[in-house]
């Protein structure tokens, strides 16, 4: 039997949803792990992927795989059916409800949707590399299902890497040292709009975040 598929080759390709999907599966069985990865991630249907060679399954097991095994980068912007979306250009401006929102889902893979749904949103204005996004709407954090991974994993790094930087900078410095350490820190780090978040700000987001990568 032929079969024709999509077979993605970046993140890019790959939905946050589909990311979901498969992250909760409690298995643990070589052959069912690579059947769910091309059901989900190739969308094809189960009794087509036992239809298929099994030297294909493996194949394209390993570069689906491969494409999880890179460094992955911070995107301040991205295309989403038409829609141009933005990372929050301003994390000190944060609302309270945005902070809880993110605080709450940021580690919790199941609603991790509702955290990206803070930090990406449509673009309301756009004047070159400057924008300014839409106003924030926790009820529609399902359209954040289908936002592109490589963002999603670009945004919990670039806030993992922050965190970390930040503690070690405070670890290594005396309690004399910490504030100007932490200026000069935050000094060279700028936002999709050139927006540099405040140092009191960054340093509770950071503590409170439960931030995980697994």
């Amino acid at each position: 039997m032929k079969v024709k598929l999509s077979i993605p080759t970046t993140l890019n390709e790959i939905t946050l949803g589909q990311y979901q999907e498969f992250s909760k599966l409690d298995i643990t069985k070589e052959s069912e792990v690579q059947s769910k990865m091309i059901e989900i991630f190739c969308k094809v249907p189960t009794n087509v992927v036992r239809s298929m060679k099994a030297k294909d399954i493996t194949d394209i097991c390993t570069i689906i795989n491969n494409m999880f095994d890179v460094e992955h980068q911070m995107l301040n912007r991205f295309d989403l059916n038409g829609v141009k979306y933005g990372f929050i250009p301003d994390l000190e401006n944060m609302s309270f409800g945005e902070y809880v929102d993110l605080d709450t889902f940021m580690g919790d893979n199941d609603n991790l949707h509702r955290a990206m749904n803070v930090l990406y949103r449509p673009i309301d204005l756009l004047q070159g590399q400057r924008y300014t996004l839409k106003e924030y709407d926790p009820d529609i954090n399902e359209e954040a299902k289908n936002y592109p991974l490589d963002a999603c994993f670009g945004a919990m790094v670039f806030f993992y890497d922050l965190g970390k930087d930040l503690s070690t900078v405070i670890l290594n410095s005396s309690s004399k040292q910490n504030e100007e350490n932490l200026a000069q820190y935050l000094g060279s780090l700028q936002n999709g709009d050139g927006t540099i978040p405040s140092m009191q700000s960054l340093t509770e987001i950071l503590q409170d975040l439960k931030i995980s990568l697994n």
